[in-house]
């Protein structure tokens, strides 16, 4: 995503931020009107850019615990932001390990929300839940097990709405230990967050369509094979297995839901760079004697682009974050290519993700429409 500017004197901001290093001013996020706004008047009031004063209280997460810098409208009908109200288990706090990584975990998931907001995607709560209308909760967990004995009792997974995970994935030495052993070249928590609740959109979008399952199924192959069996066979694969071009990932392979989960988890990568790199007024010249096509402009709004757009521009900026990457002696920041068979599957999550658009409430901030540049 791009980054945000302080309304009291301008400097740019990163998402997280609670207090702007410019002015001290303490600011929050307002999902109503994508931007931050300050905390004026000694500290009695909260102002946009304008000095015009909103009818916002910071959200209840902040009050009890410090770890949100969202804010809610004061006469909503929750006390939680539009992220915050999804939770349904937080950790247990009086570990002292526990606080600080479960901030990271709130801090991954709040640019989840963010992004799935600016696709249009619904985005029930379970108290909202109806029929056809499944709604997404979180379940973040300490497991004392993996923590002292590195056995695992909890497992990051999705089930019917709920994304669990496990508060040792907020651990950076643990997650990359657990990186190498699976033998992924990319692992986070905000990809762990993406590729969840792929699975819980394909249950809210796909399973209960039959036009759309037949759709999915021509484009990922048929998801009534043995999940179980699936699973099996590709952590107990000799080597065999070969990841070709049309997955994104080897995970992909194993089954059409994980392809599916991963795509969409890419998409939303995909989006989301594009937006911060936009928000820069960054663009790539071509060099001399460049016919790889390096040249790209991002003056386009990637959160409404089409696919074909999104993936011409990915690769020449992906090279380019690379290349500075590994001027630093770090491994690729995008290890990843997109060959025609992954364009086409995300052609399909970009369409899924313009179907389920939700038109724009009276009132609403341009968080939700389709016309305001990232």
């Amino acid at each position: 995503m791009r980054a945000f500017p302080c309304p009291n004197c301008r400097r740019l901001n990163h998402f997280e931020v609670r207090v702007c290093p410019g002015c001290n001013a303490t600011l929050g996020y307002d999902p109503a009107v994508d931007a931050f706004r300050f905390l004026a008047d000694g500290a009695t009031v909260w102002r946009d850019g304008d000095g015009e004063v909103a009818d916002v209280v910071v959200c209840a997460n902040n009050n009890d615990y410090q770890i949100c810098n969202w804010l809610v409208a004061s006469d909503d009908t929750t006390p939680m932001c539009r992220a915050c109200r999804h939770n349904r288990t937080i950790p247990d706090l009086s570990e002292p390990s526990v606080p600080p990584r479960w901030g990271k975990i709130e801090a991954a998931k709040r640019r989840l929300f963010h992004t799935l907001m600016k696709l249009g995607l619904p985005l029930e709560t379970k108290a909202e839940e109806v029929p056809g209308a499944q709604g997404l909760a979180f379940d973040f967990l300490y497991d004392a097990a993996a923590e002292q004995a590195g056995n695992p009792q909890i497992y990051t997974g999705h089930d019917g709405g709920v994304i669990t995970l496990n508060l040792i994935e907020a651990d950076d030495a643990e997650r990359e230990r657990m990186r190498h052993a699976m033998g992924e070249p990319y692992r986070t928590l905000l990809g762990h967050f993406r590729h969840e609740v792929g699975h819980h959109y394909w249950s809210r979008l796909v399973e209960t369509d039959p036009a759309e399952l037949e759709a999915f199924r021509a484009v990922f192959g048929d998801e009534r094979i043995d999940y179980a069996q699936a699973l099996q066979a590709h952590y107990s694969d000799d080597g065999s297995k070969v990841w070709t071009d049309d997955f994104v990932s080897f995970y992909a392979t194993s089954h059409p839901w994980e392809d599916f989960a991963e795509t969409f988890a890419h998409y939303l990568h995909i989006v989301d760079v594009l937006a911060t790199a936009g928000g820069f007024d960054l663009s790539l010249a071509p060099l001399p004697g460049d016919d790889a096509g390096l040249e790209v402009e991002l003056d386009f709004n990637p959160y409404t682009a089409d696919t074909r757009a999104l993936a011409e521009a990915m690769g020449p900026l992906s090279f380019a974050m690379n290349a500075i990457n590994r001027s630093m002696g770090q491994p690729d920041l995008y290890p990843f290519h997109l060959s025609d068979a992954i364009v086409a599957k995300l052609d399909y999550i970009h369409n899924l993700a313009v179907k389920a658009r939700q038109v724009a409430p009276a009132g609403a901030g341009p968080l939700q429409g389709e016309a305001v540049p990232a």
